[in-house]
């Protein structure tokens, strides 16, 4: 049913926990299935992604998926991990089932979690910074 890829990121996640330090942090989940991600980053001031964790309560399919979608935004400019898509992660994850294609969405839909609460974020700082002038 699963592939190997997906089994091992599955028993051996890489990217698995909560981050200290983290500057964007982002949840996304699905209440027909109940599967739920949490994605914290570390962007550094070049809005490169310097390091990537997570966090989910869900299926074999969902804990890979959000494994590989750390993978492959890491060391990414935000509009590059912006273009990450669930494709790409499934096409890393060597196939899932059809019934299961809504985990990688889930991971896609995290990345753009996280990245849109770090620029709520950096919004609310500028917006500081300026009343403070």
């Amino acid at each position: 049913m699963y592939s190997k890829t997906v089994l091992e990121r599955f028993q051996n996640p890489k990217n698995a926990g909560s981050m200290h330090g983290a500057n964007a942090i982002g949840q996304v989940g699905n209440a027909a299935c109940g599967d739920i991600m949490k994605m914290y980053l570390k962007i550094n001031e070049n809005e490169v992604i310097e390091n990537a964790k997570f966090k989910t309560f869900g299926c074999c399919a969902a804990i890979a998926s959000t494994d590989i979608a750390c993978d492959l935004i890491k060391g990414k400019t935000i509009d590059e991990a912006l273009k990450v898509t669930n494709k790409d992660v499934v096409s890393l994850l060597g196939e899932l089932p059809a019934h299961k294609i809504h985990c990688s969405i889930l991971a896609e839909e995290s990345i753009r979690a996280a990245i849109e609460n770090y620029y709520k974020k950096k919004e609310k700082e500028l917006k500081k910074a300026n009343k403070q002038n």
